[in-house]
């Protein structure tokens, strides 16, 4: 199995640097996750350049640069447990496993969840659990968590996702009333509530109740 380039994963972490990716764990962690075994199919060649690019089930995998900021403004530690909701093609939790102790991660396309499974597999990653769920209600059977990163657009912040942080504990979530415009914010939880943060405007899929038609 081979990995791109020396001279195109320098372009690519040098595009990471330069939109704000600054967190030295985030970098090695990019580094080390191979992206291109997360694209398939015609995209396969786009693997490493600084864009969202279409998977399965009308998805997409995020741009690196996006995948990067939000792992950063989750301010990992290595024994933290992370949910993430929507594991699209399972890059941002391969990223994510290489920096916390586990990592669970959900769904609502069984497809996509095995398609991940099967790059986390053969990535040798033994500390994601991925899921097919209706990740608007997160995963209260493992609650709770340090940290909560949503890969999908809601309208606010999801109140079960918020019951599921831990006190200190960290959401990183797109909020927004339409495609076109949206806010990544930051939300701690503290001991009376919670505190709010933005971060930088993003686009992203909506985040949809229930399971997907897909087999």
């Amino acid at each position: 199995m081979t990995g791109p380039e020396p001279e195109t994963k320098m372009q690519f972490l040098f595009a990471l640097r330069s939109r704000g990716v600054t967190d030295k764990r985030v970098l090695q962690a990019m580094e080390e996750i191979d992206r291109g075994m997360f694209v398939r199919g015609i995209f396969a060649n786009r693997s490493y350049d600084d864009m969202p690019l279409p998977i399965a089930c009308g998805q997409t995998i995020s741009q690196p640069s996006v995948v990067g900021l939000m792992t950063q403004a989750l301010h990992l530690s290595p024994r933290d447990k992370v949910l993430e909701v929507g594991t699209g093609s399972g890059y941002q939790a391969a990223i994510l496993s290489r920096l916390v102790r586990r990592v669970y991660t959900v769904d609502r396309h069984a497809r996509l969840v095995r398609e991940a499974s099967q790059a986390f597999s053969a990535l040798g990653l033994s500390n994601i659990t991925a899921m097919t769920a209706d990740g608007s209600f997160g995963l209260p059977e493992q609650a709770p968590f340090d940290r909560i990163i949503v890969t999908a657009a809601a309208e606010d912040p999801p109140g079960p996702l918020l019951a599921q942080l831990k006190i200190n504990g960290i959401m990183v979530v797109p909020v927004g009333q339409s495609d076109a415009v949206q806010t990544l914010i930051r939300v701690l939880r503290t001991e009376t509530g919670y505190d709010y943060e933005e971060i930088r405007p993003v686009r992203f899929v909506p985040l949809l109740e229930g399971l997907g038609k897909d087999g």
